[in-house]
């Protein structure tokens, strides 16, 4: 039977299904999707507000105890814009769809998603606040073992993150180092069998496993250690002493004395509050923004959306959790609410052959015209999207040492 042209509208519908399920990384975190974009004059530049989870002091006894409903929010811009472009002969329009998909398409969405994911992942991969690592006694890193990645999903239940759908997202040459050293562990024999003959983890250790090449290659900076310059400092930003060298956006440090609670109860966890650099510290800086906010209990009462137990003390020692200039794949567990990506609707030009269409909450659009001066007819593909880490304490580094794949 010969085959039907194929339309703008076919190709984007084929091509934005692609574009998710080519790449684990899209595929596997929270997607939003605004539909007042591109309507009413809406430029490049569209910003979301995204609603964080409530939280509450519990009360004791049967005295009522109000206390004001303290939202917090935090805003998305969508003002990233990528595209692929090409041209398409007369007999690639004559292909049937699933020829046209593998030669043309897949390769396509294939780079384009890749290249979306790597932006996504240089957002939101440093704003992760917890860590856990197979270290020597040297403070240098190993290869994580599978008390790791348990130690993971315990430090996310602490930070009350939700303990169903985990996903843990490794290093290609780290996925394939773990699936040989954890092969077989607590595995049904189905499982076994496809570790076997696709190499890959699939469901393990509470989670669900991927690897991508996305996953960045994090280097400390120069940091060995610091003080903290005041008492009773509080919120997103530390006063410390000349710091003795540079930290980096993503580094990740504990002070002394002051410990994580757990979210839900309040209660310290017994282990210090790790903290991740937002905004890069020059050699000498003395101001050190952090997340999570630094945020104690008040007159020994805890407090929304509290994250220590005491405020640092006037020269606390600030110690980094990696050796001085350490490089390491940043592969992590988390929680697939931690992140969000939002697209939105692209506008639709007059008088062009143009489709839309959304997959999975994820908007692309498509525009062919014909070149007069090159006497070619083109197809342009865009995403408009934007990215954010919502809550960075619902993931947790597992890094590993950089190896090569030999």
């Amino acid at each position: 039977m010969a085959n039907n042209l194929l339309t703008i509208s076919m190709i984007t519908r084929e091509a934005i299904e692609l574009f998710v399920n080519s790449n684990m990384f899209i595929k596997n975190i929270d997607k939003q999707y605004d539909s007042e974009f591109g309507k009413a004059n809406a430029k490049i530049g569209s910003q979301l507000r995204i609603r964080l989870p409530n939280d509450y002091i519990v009360r004791h006894g049967p005295a009522v105890s109000l206390q004001d409903t303290s939202e917090q929010q935090t805003v998305l811009t969508m003002a990233t814009q990528d595209g692929v472009d090409v041209n398409f002969s007369s007999a690639d329009l004559l292909l049937s769809l699933d020829n046209f998909s593998d030669r043309i398409l897949l390769p396509m969405m294939n780079n384009l998603a890749g290249d979306v994911a790597s932006t996504i992942m240089n957002n939101t991969a440093l704003a992760l606040c917890n860590v856990v690592a197979n270290k020597d006694g040297n403070n240098n890193i190993q290869l994580p073992n599978s008390g790791t990645y348990l130690r993971a999903q315990a430090i996310l239940a602490l930070n009350s993150s939700p303990m169903v759908n985990h996903k843990i997202i490794n290093d290609p040459i780290q996925e394939a180092d773990v699936v040989q050293s954890l092969s077989g562990l607590l595995n049904p024999n189905s499982a076994i069998s496809d570790q076997y003959y696709e190499g890959v983890m699939y469901k393990a250790l509470g989670a669900t496993w991927f690897s991508d090449q996305t996953v960045i290659k994090h280097t400390t900076g120069t940091f060995t250690t610091g003080t903290v310059s005041g008492a009773d400092q509080t919120g997103p930003t530390l006063t410390i002493a000349a710091a003795g060298g540079t930290m980096e956006v993503g580094d990740i440090f504990t002070i002394a004395g002051v410990n994580a609670v757990n979210r839900v109860t309040k209660q310290t966890t017994g282990q210090l509050r790790q903290f991740v650099v937002t905004v890069a510290v020059a050699a000498a800086g003395t101001s050190l923004a952090l997340y999570p906010s630094i945020i104690p209990a008040v007159g020994g009462n805890a407090v929304q959306y509290q994250t220590v137990d005491a405020s640092p003390a006037d020269g606390a020692v600030i110690t980094p959790y990696f050796n001085a200039s350490t490089t390491y794949n940043q592969s992590f567990r988390y929680a697939p609410q931690a992140f969000t990506m939002a697209t939105g609707d692209l506008p639709l030009p007059a008088n062009k052959v143009v489709a839309r269409h959304k997959y999975d909450n994820v908007s692309m659009r498509s525009i062919t015209d014909y070149m007069i001066g090159t006497d070619q007819e083109i197809t342009r593909l865009d995403v408009l999207f934007g990215s954010l880490t919502v809550r960075g304490e619902w993931g947790v580094v597992v890094p590993a040492p950089v190896l090569n794949l030999q």
